[in-house]
């Protein structure tokens, strides 16, 4: 697993595409988890099903899952059930999928569980497919599905056709003879007689649980109205690839081999599938694919490769349409990618980053293309900020001019470790600034990676102190809420120490972390001050002068704060790493302003 928060996303089919209100019901229950962002709600009246798609951390995800297909089994009615898609049951698939800071491997162990969850608590059959699948051949999702929900007899009580997981206690006798005389009877058979959970079966039906990867579809428009070429370049890239011909590659007759298997010319791109077509809304000719396996086939590289294909064949790429979501790590390593062609740093905000992807591959060549209402953990984030804050506003959102503005207010925060913590970003922004323009500067062309990984370093440390302006802040009113516990009796008074002493050590915690991650800034600063642009040393020493202020700064609110605590063996450790690192930062102070003064 990656340093990411695990945020996972959920695609659940419904069985119901016509009743609002049933769908609502469902998805109501979807959005009762909190830590759960609803993205698309997808109802379609001709197959009688709605897809859905949320995302959040893996815990409330799989809750999510859980309660609202628990809900269809109770709204749908799978006996009275009829659209144009294949279907098994009221929640007929219900894939988990990996978007960031957790492996395909660890969503197929939740999908495991909730299968298992879904049979015992709610009476809900479950097969097990994709990499959830306990055999190979239930990979598929077609083979959980044959016979669709008209075989639930077949499904529950023939070996070798059973679910992964059958409710506990099921009468599968009851539920073949009850299902059999439905499916005989023209106008149903009565409910009389059975038990309540061979109901909730029989409406329920079957449930497949599975893990997949993120799946992206992406279009790549074409300065052509010619489907067939277009059809030409997806076959070139797709894995599938093409049917092998004699003689002529377009016309000849297709070879099959001695079982009458056509014979196949792989495509040049792992993991896709590609097709060709016109579209009359932009009147363009597209080739539109799905990479199933973005860790195989990034979105940077398949363009990369659509584009060398359709040049081959004289057509040119003019941009790309990515259809519903993507997660952001697959526009940051885009952005990237395109940055180490053009050999320029890396090491640059993430929203530049975010531009050169954009830009680089045309997503806004139809239509504008905003990053927050596409990557997944933008949408995350905007649905927090609705959510209650432990303060009335923040701190990073703010300008320079507010920030300094709100620390002069008469309110103690943001205080001393939050204004340590900006001084520490600071420091690290000089350092990566002066490495930025190190990696660009004429006639050094040579060493741009070697600056651009430091630019990157920089920025890591950048991210890590920017949160810590925060987190300082908001330790404060932890600390200053549990003052505000009731006292009245003991148990009240002791649970009320106990959680102001967790409070102050946690706000004695949070600006060490501010002093370590400052003194790695006097690691670039020094670095940029020997072998950076000479032009730009004094912003090296800067940065240094910064780094230690911080460092001092933060070192004073980490005493502060220890002196609060009853356990004082734990107060003298925590004091004597401040005034370790203080020592340090004085010495490494010392050391980058002496490389500055020999330079000016």
């Amino acid at each position: 697993m990656t340093n990411e928060k695990p945020i996972i996303e959920c695609v659940p089919n419904f069985s119901e595409g016509r009743d609002m209100r049933v769908i609502k019901l469902i998805t109501d229950e979807i959005e009762s988890v909190k830590g759960v962002k609803l993205l698309d709600v997808d109802p379609g009246a001709a197959t009688n099903r709605t897809v859905v798609t949320f995302v959040g951390t893996p815990e409330a995800v799989v809750e999510a899952a859980f309660r609202g297909a628990k809900k269809a089994s109770e709204v749908i009615d799978m006996r009275q059930h009829r659209g144009t898609h294949p279907r098994m049951g009221a929640t007929d698939v219900l894939p988990l999928i990996p978007v960031s800071g957790i492996t395909l491997d660890e969503c197929a162990m939740l999908a495991r569980k909730l299968a298992q969850r879904l049979a015992n608590e709610a009476g809900i059959p479950c097969y097990c497919y994709e990499a959830s699948a306990f055999t190979p051949e239930r990979k598929n999702l077609a083979v959980c599905r044959a016979g669709e929900y008209e075989a639930l007899a077949d499904k529950l009580t023939i070996a070798g056709k059973q679910p992964d997981f059958i409710p506990l206690d099921a009468d599968l006798e009851e539920l073949q003879a009850a299902h059999t005389s439905r499916l005989l009877s023209r106008h149903g058979s009565s409910d009389n007689g059975l038990s309540p959970l061979t109901i909730r079966i029989l409406r329920a039906g079957c449930t497949a649980v599975g893990a997949r990867d993120f799946l992206i579809a992406v279009n790549y428009n074409l300065n052509t109205t010619s489907t067939r070429r277009a059809s030409a370049i997806a076959y070139d890239v797709r894995e599938k690839g093409r049917p092998i011909r004699e003689g002529n590659p377009i016309a000849g007759d297709i070879i099959r081999d001695a079982e009458g298997n056509v014979l196949m010319q792989p495509g040049t791109l792992k993991s896709t599938k590609a097709i060709g077509w016109y579209i009359d809304e932009y009147g363009i000719a597209q080739v539109s694919m799905n990479i199933t396996n973005i860790d195989v086939t990034p979105l940077h590289v398949a363009f990369d490769e659509v584009c060398r294909c359709a040049q081959n064949r004289g057509l040119r790429v003019t941009g790309t349409e990515i259809v519903g979501l993507v997660p952001k790590k697959t526009l940051i390593d885009a952005g990237k990618y395109f940055l180490e062609k053009q050999q320029r740093s890396t090491g640059i905000p993430e929203e530049d980053i975010l531009k050169i992807a954009v830009k680089s591959m045309g997503l806004d060549d139809l239509k504008p293309f905003n990053p927050r209402e596409k990557v997944i953990e933008f949408l995350m984030e905007d649905a927090k900020g609705g959510e209650s804050e432990a303060r009335p506003s923040r701190l990073l959102p703010m300008s320079i001019k507010n920030f300094a503005h709100e620390t002069s207010r008469e309110s103690i925060a943001p205080g001393g470790g939050a204004v340590a913590a900006y001084m520490g970003t600071l420091a690290a922004a000089l350092g990566t600034m002066v490495a930025n323009l190190s990696a660009h500067q004429a006639g050094w062309d040579e060493r741009w990676e070697e600056f651009s990984q430091w630019a990157s370093m920089g920025q890591d440390m950048i991210s890590t102190l920017l949160g810590l302006v925060e987190e300082d802040t908001e330790a404060f009113f932890r600390v200053k809420a549990t003052y505000g516990m009731p006292k009245k009796t003991d148990q009240e008074k002791e649970a009320r120490m106990e959680a102001i002493q967790a409070a102050m050590l946690y706000a004695t915690e949070v600006p060490l972390r501010t002093m370590r991650t400052s003194m790695q800034a006097f690691v670039i600063c020094r670095a940029m001050a020997k072998e950076g642009i000479p032009a730009c040393v004094n912003d090296a020493g800067v940065g240094a002068l910064a780094a230690r202020a911080a460092v001092i700064g933060a070192g004073l609110s980490v005493k502060v704060n220890a002196a609060q605590l009853r356990d004082r063996d734990k107060a003298q450790e925590l004091t004597r790493q401040a005034d370790a690192l203080i020592k340090q930062a004085n010495e490494h102070e010392r050391e980058v302003m002496e490389i500055v003064e020999s330079s000016l």
